[in-house]
């Protein structure tokens, strides 16, 4: 996953993700060693700032 410039960092992404791997500090930031490409936080951000690799 990777996030986009355009991230606003509302942080709705968050709480949805199963494996805890996504945290905000000003725009949302994926730990690469913990999520495993499952795409849920996707359908979860309401400007389309994350993208599939």
């Amino acid at each position: 996953m990777k996030i986009l410039d355009r991230c606003v960092g509302c942080g709705n992404c968050v709480p949805f993700c199963p494996f805890g791997a996504i945290s905000t500090y000003g725009k949302a930031i994926i730990d690469k060693n913990i999520c495993r490409d499952c795409k849920v936080c996707i359908r979860y951000c309401p400007i389309d700032a994350i993208l599939d690799k």
